[in-house]
């Protein structure tokens, strides 16, 4: 852990529960919801319809590795270029895929926004730091490519959910966008649901069988430690249904995003849990939905 005052200390949030066992309970996604596999064939379900109703290009390379590959959905040629919502699937780095994470791709392209589901290698095949950049050079990808697939590279938005929205908290850090030829101002906006931004928490719980760390080297990769000088909107949720554990990483985060003015919005979900929160945004009428359309509309030019 690094010398000085711990940021979690000045925030007035205990991250960590002491007790092992407990803390396994508080960040073990899965077990915390009677109907995993009912949510999981919803998140099928919607994706495929979504994907049924709309053009896609699917397996877009953006990287040399297997994983490295996106799927987009673009907006019709009059309405380009058009807005992108880049989103990041969750499954605690190492399970899911793009596959069935297009489940907004009909709502929002209806909505005049192109959206891209991005694929990443898994861990323990590749590490974490590995997969942040994957993450990375996706978006340079898109940003170089946006003329080809009518998208506009001034008006880009990332998401994720839980593992996904940790890695979207890496593509809001500060310092890396030169390596990889981008401006650092790409993207306008973020959404993050049910993340995951400190790592130190999981360190030495069953997670870490796949991320390999331990508590002293896993402040680099964790977003509430990153938290840029300069930053866009950003929209956090957290099911009212979650652990304390994934309620206490949002509020950590929510409350160092405003330490340093940036504009947040929270939306409220009291009912969801830790997986059907997401499939909120496959219906144009949910607070989510609005939120996040909101934010890209206010960038419209």
């Amino acid at each position: 852990m690094r010398d000085g005052p711990d940021p979690m200390a000045k925030s007035g949030i205990d991250l960590f529960f002491p007790d092992l066992r407990q803390r396994g309970v508080e960040y073990n996604a899965r077990a915390s919801v009677p109907d995993f596999d009912a949510c999981v064939a919803e998140y099928a379900r919607l994706s495929a319809e979504a994907k049924a109703a709309c053009p896609g290009l699917y397996d877009l390379k953006y990287g040399p590795a297997r994983g490295e590959a996106l799927d987009l959905f673009p907006v019709p040629g009059p309405r380009q270029p058009a807005p992108v919502f880049v989103f990041i699937h969750g499954g605690y780095w190492r399970s899911q895929s793009k596959d069935d994470a297009a489940l907004m791709a009909r709502v929002f392209t209806d909505a005049g926004v192109a959206v891209a589901v991005l694929e990443h290698t898994l861990l323990p095949i590749a590490t974490l730091a590995e997969v942040v950049r994957e993450m990375r050079g996706a978006l340079a990808w898109l940003h170089g490519n946006a003329a080809t697939y009518g998208i506009d590279p001034e008006r880009i938005f990332v998401g994720g959910r839980s593992a996904g929205a940790h890695l979207v908290g890496m593509l809001l850090a500060e310092g890396w966008h030169e390596e990889f030829g981008l401006p650092g101002d790409e993207i306008k906006g973020a959404m993050a649901l049910s993340g995951l931004y400190d790592i130190r928490p999981i360190c030495d719980i069953e997670a870490n069988d796949w991320l390999r760390l331990v508590p002293s080297q896993a402040e680099r990769p964790s977003p509430l430690f990153l938290i840029p000088d300069h930053a866009p909107p950003l929209v956090l949720s957290v099911g009212g249904l979650e652990t304390r554990g994934f309620h206490n990483q949002t509020r950590a985060y929510a409350e160092a995003w405003r330490a340093k003015g940036h504009p947040l919005r929270v939306v409220e979900a009291p009912d969801r849990n830790h997986f059907n929160l997401l499939s909120d945004l496959a219906y144009p009428d949910r607070p989510l939905t609005h939120a996040v359309l909101e934010m890209v509309a206010a960038t419209a030019r």
